[in-house]
């Protein structure tokens, strides 16, 4: 299987560039223009009264920006960050230290919350509603429960999958955002950003070309981006202009709807190997090397809003459009 460069994961080296592009302030920040206003006035109401911000659910495709919004809050609120991933909560005590730990107002940024353990998601609930940590202290019939107070604080839960969050857990958040996928002219603005920030010499014709193929995501558009300059840096003078950054979306085979390799073989799998479908996720996983969670978290969101597959109860299923694309996705029709 091909690299996953250009999807909206992140790669090992890829974090360092990345919060380097990353906005501080809502100034900064492009599009979510909605979830930005509702956010805007609860941290202004939250610092009026001096109280800890409610908690704050983002559920949305990996790349648009979950990340950053909780480093956001934290500078609008100046308060201090705790950031962790859900799967690498495996003991109760881990939780505890962390909730400990917390100064007053404090953010608790929780990624892939959905992966969080179920013992260590309830240890959450009281500390969530009533600001307190209960841990057992013993065994058996002599077992007692030692209470511990904890300042207020805010979590932040960042989810690509809701459908996997609890009940209980859900129902703690006392807000909800779902980023929804930026629009070109958005992810062009991004992209003239990163551009600044990085030195690079950039046409506005390029940057739009480069907008136009990131598939709705700002991580997306910024890598698309830096494999850009690195082929304007070693091929031409080092400037980026419309023509080369076609040269280099040809290189990266990114065609003009953003799709990439992956995404064509994922096409070309359902239509091909299974007749169009229905498929199972797990064989089609399977036929593309694949984890089930990769293709259904990063690949499928973007050819489901396109409308170039269908999630049924019998598997996944090419729609005309997806057939139509994938029988005139060549290099020689203008798609790249």
């Amino acid at each position: 299987m091909t690299s996953q460069f250009l999807t909206p994961v992140l790669q090992e080296g890829d974090e360092e560039v990345e919060q380097s592009l990353r906005p501080r302030r809502f100034d900064d920040f492009v599009g979510q223009e909605r979830t930005k206003e509702q956010l805007q006035i609860a941290l202004e109401a939250a610092r009026g009264r001096g109280d800890a911000l409610d908690h704050v659910l983002l559920v949305g495709p990996p790349g648009l920006g979950k990340t950053t919004l909780a480093t956001i809050i934290r500078e609008e609120l100046g308060v201090g960050i705790r950031t962790v991933a859900g799967p690498a909560l495996e003991r109760k005590g881990d939780m505890a230290a962390i909730l400990t730990g917390l100064q007053d107002r404090d953010v608790l940024f929780i990624d892939e919350i959905h992966r969080m353990n179920r013992a260590i998601e309830e240890i959450l609930y009281p500390a969530l509603e009533d600001f307190r940590l209960d841990i057992i202290v013993g065994q058996g019939a002599g077992a007692r429960t030692l209470t511990l107070d904890l300042p207020p604080f805010t979590l932040v839960g960042a989810t690509t999958r809701t459908g996997l969050l609890t009940t209980p857990l859900r129902d703690r958040f006392g807000m909800t955002f779902r980023l929804g996928y930026y629009e070109p002219g958005e992810l062009a603005s991004i992209v003239s950003r990163s551009a600044r920030i990085l030195g690079v010499e950039i046409e506005e014709s390029a940057g739009e070309e480069i907008a136009g193929r990131a598939r709705g995501t700002p991580r997306v558009a910024n890598r698309i981006l830096r494999r850009v300059r690195d082929v304007a840096q070693v091929r031409h003078s080092g400037a980026v202009t419309f023509d080369i950054a076609r040269e280099a979306l040809e290189l990266l085979e990114v065609d003009g709807l953003g799709l990439e390799r992956t995404d064509r073989e994922l096409l070309t799998a359902i239509t091909h190997k299974f007749g169009g479908g229905p498929v199972g996720l797990s064989t089609l996983a399977v036929s593309l090397g694949e984890e089930p969670d990769t293709i259904e978290d990063v690949y499928e969101p973007y050819l489901l809003q396109l409308g170039f597959i269908q999630r049924t109860p019998r598997g996944r299923v090419i729609t005309a459009l997806g057939r139509e694309h994938i029988d005139a996705a060549t290099p020689s029709n203008g798609l790249f």
